[in-house]
């Protein structure tokens, strides 16, 4: 007989956080099990009941991202086929999430049709954390609960970073400056800029910074790194202008291609990143890495969506 429990299913992307969430839920993961057929065809098997039952499946979009979003849609057709209750995917980071606008002749809105695949494939509600565009909630005709990192990042700062007193919030790009602006109001204190001209997607040619610096500990903050080009050369800029260190606060570590090189040869002191992207590897690699959880962020906003309680208290609230 159902109970209409939470049940935790996890995809191949991301099975530490997905452990790490299922333990604050006080629950175990549910049996499914995720394979490929010789001709790389993604096979799903969940290996118990999940009628009438309250589904969360996790899955970050990382690593092989196609391979992990098709596992996704497929674990929650499975749900739908055998009588779930309601199924919730849970994309700690949303893939896709960058090509959200048609930003060039011809140029697909990719995340869009992201959304139009989990709302075809029977998700329900979806989770996500931090998401490149807010306005992707409006590609979805279902509840979409975007989550912060912010609340953690601002913890992370004044337990971390030393001086941080002393500091001033600097946002690499003017797309982030709403972000940066919102932490340096939060801690009180200044807020700088840096214009970047690209040549091209993932090269940056030069970079202004926009306020003063000198004499100050630079903290970079930005929603996403994969090359982290831009926060090498970020970091040269603001050690130029005077800063005494740099460290720099990303909430999705996508650290792809040369990222560990650049970040281990830049003049960054510290680079941190949530574990919305697994980098357990990468940190042996990198002295330099260093990680904020946020799987108890991800936990509560399920316990609450379960118990039907709101979440927005955790917009501004980080969960310990």
């Amino acid at each position: 007989m159902s109970s209409n429990s939470i049940r935790i299913l996890a995809g191949n992307s991301h099975p530490a956080l997905a452990k790490l969430i299922a333990k604050r839920l006080g629950t175990d993961l549910a049996n499914v099990t995720v394979s490929k057929y010789s001709n790389q065809e993604t096979a799903v098997t969940i290996g118990e009941s999940v009628r009438d039952e309250d589904v969360y499946i996790i899955q970050s979009g990382c690593g092989e991202i196609n391979d992990h979003l098709m596992e996704l849609l497929i674990m929650i057709n499975a749900c739908k086929t055998a009588s779930a209750r309601r199924i919730t995917a849970v994309l700690p980071c949303f893939p896709y999430a960058r090509q959200d606008k048609k930003d060039k002749s011809r140029a697909p809105i990719s995340a869009k049709l992201v959304a139009n695949m989990l709302t075809v494939a029977g998700a329900d509600h979806v989770i996500t954390m931090d998401l490149h565009a807010s306005q992707i909630q409006g590609f979805f005709d279902r509840p979409v609960d975007n989550l912060y990192g912010e609340p953690s990042v601002l913890r992370y700062i004044r337990e971390n970073i030393p001086d941080w007193k002393n500091a001033i919030i600097v946002s690499p790009d003017a797309g982030g400056a709403k972000r940066a602006t919102s932490i340096a109001d939060h801690l009180d204190l200044d807020f700088a800029l840096i214009h970047k001209e690209r040549k091209k997607a993932n090269e940056v040619s030069r970079m202004v910074l926009v306020g003063d610096v000198k004499d100050k500990v630079a903290i970079l903050v930005d929603d996403m790194a994969d090359t982290c080009g831009t926060l090498g050369l970020a970091a040269k800029t603001l050690m130029e202008n005077g800063a005494n260190a740099v460290y720099a606060i990303v909430i999705h570590g996508v650290l792809s291609g040369k990222a560990l090189d650049v970040i281990n040869n830049s003049m960054l002191t510290r680079v941190v990143v949530t574990n919305t992207i697994p980098h357990a590897e990468k940190k042996k690699l990198c002295p330099k890495l260093d990680t904020i959880d946020v799987s108890a962020v991800l936990a509560e906003a399920i316990r609450r969506t379960h118990n039907g309680e709101s979440v927005s208290y955790l917009f501004g609230h980080a969960t310990i």
